[in-house]
């Protein structure tokens, strides 16, 4: 993850209230009246390198009553474990469900508290950003996840490649460039008939970041299989695929090393960057090309989301008031601000969106030095958090892109398109 020093530190104030930027809260640490009284160990499984150690020595200091046992798994065994928990029914009492896995967890009813029932009474839905409290729910709208970090995208591109190819490099003039996916792409086409290289680096990525601008984009409430009924996927994607017969894609499979080298040659022009690109673009860019990639604070269709994270309360756990009362004390406004100091962890939460801690994050590797305010401000513009069935990550990177990158290596728009429904049906 990206990671910005704050000047300054974030203060906590003990007592019945706390703050951020002056601004009195509701107290995080408040719990229901039933909650229960004496001793209790609360088991938390999470992933290595998450920055929570000094947040819950902190918690415990505060809370005579409560041992914390932290389970540590590295990230890929954890979701694996996790499920396995769950279907042992010997779950932990609290643990963090990233983005990626929230549509296949949050889908399936039984697994996790209702947080509505058994958090603190104070916890209000208003503390989040609309579309992540919505991230957070299930079925029936049961709230399964108070909402930790978020992953706001903007339009990352190289002002040298768009000063060679005669496009504006001052970031108010490039935002009438990304003010919609229709003006993106013709930029796209006028790049690449001025340099005839690629405009963006992947098909998938681009794809994937319009698929999150829809409410629901492969599956309707009940479960249902939507893809060949629905027509603002299919634009998507016919624009897409149109893009990348006219030579604007550069045809990398993300995270492939040929992907990550793109970032230092100056392969492509553009790529959506989610907050936590950030720090990947600096290390792979190298910093020879400091001073090169800048960042829009216009992205195309609005805004978007690509990742973040969820703590959930397992239905199973015997504790489950007193975890979901370490959950919300853990995603109140100051601890997101701390996670953000310490590992980059970009907040969800408003208050502390707002505050100039985060908005005056600043990062001189960027033409766009103001990083703090430029995603805090994409995250107000993001209106849809995608409704997830179970098999909706599934049908995205078993269907839709392995379909775009046929269509990258010659595949005909309209055939890769069938391939991709075809895909998804049989794993639906």
């Amino acid at each position: 993850m990206f990671t910005v020093v704050l000047a300054g530190a974030v203060v906590l104030t003990s007592g019945c209230s706390t703050a951020v930027d002056g601004t009195p809260l509701a107290d995080p640490r408040a719990t229901r009246s039933s909650e229960p009284s004496g001793p209790v160990t609360l088991t938390f499984l999470t992933s290595l390198n998450d920055g929570y150690e000094d947040l819950l020595t902190e918690y415990r200091s505060e809370h005579s009553g409560v041992t914390i046992k932290v389970q540590r798994t590295d990230p890929g065994s954890y979701y694996p474990k996790l499920r396995t928990m769950l279907a042992a029914g010997q779950p932990p009492d609290l643990a963090v469900v990233g983005d990626e896995y929230r549509a296949d967890l949050f889908g399936q009813p039984g697994l996790f508290a209702d947080l509505a029932e058994a958090g603190p009474d104070d916890v209000d839905p208003k503390r989040w950003l609309d579309w992540k409290y919505e991230g957070g729910l299930g079925k029936d709208d049961a709230w399964f996840g108070y909402g930790m970090d978020s992953a706001p995208i903007g339009m990352a591109y190289r002002t040298d490649l768009f000063a060679a190819a005669g496009l504006p490099t001052d970031p108010a003039q490039v935002g009438d460039l990304f003010k919609s996916w229709d003006a993106y792409f013709a930029a796209g086409d006028q790049y690449t008939r001025k340099t005839g290289k690629p405009w963006f680096d992947s098909a998938s990525e681009v794809f994937t970041t319009m698929q999150n601008q829809l409410d629901n984009p492969y599956f309707d409430r009940d479960d249902k299989l939507v893809i060949e009924s629905n027509t603002k996927l299919k634009a998507g994607w016919d624009a897409v695929t149109g893009a990348i017969g006219r030579g604007q894609s550069a045809k990398l499979e993300p995270f492939s090393p040929e992907w990550f080298s793109g970032f230092r040659a100056g392969t492509f022009a553009t790529a959506p960057a989610p907050y936590w690109m950030l720090n990947l673009i600096k290390s792979q860019a190298g910093p020879e090309n400091a001073g090169k990639w800048a960042v829009a604070d216009t992205f195309p269709g609005g805004g978007a989301n690509w990742g973040g994270s969820y703590l959930v309360v397992p239905k199973k756990s015997p504790a489950t008031e007193q975890a979901a009362a370490l959950a919300a004390w853990l995603t109140a406004p100051e601890q997101q601000l701390r996670l953000f100091e310490s590992v980059g962890a970009f907040p969800s939460q408003v208050d502390a969106l707002a505050s100039t801690k985060l908005r005056g994050a600043t990062d001189d590797y960027f033409v766009t030095k103001e990083t703090g305010r430029i995603y805090a401000d994409l995250a107000d513009k993001v209106t849809v958090a995608p409704y997830g069935a179970p098999r909706d990550s599934r049908v995205q990177t078993e269907a839709m892109w392995p379909a775009l990158q046929a269509v990258e290596h010659g595949t005909p728009p309209d055939a890769g398109w069938q391939q991709a429904v075809d895909k998804a049906g049989q794993l639906n």
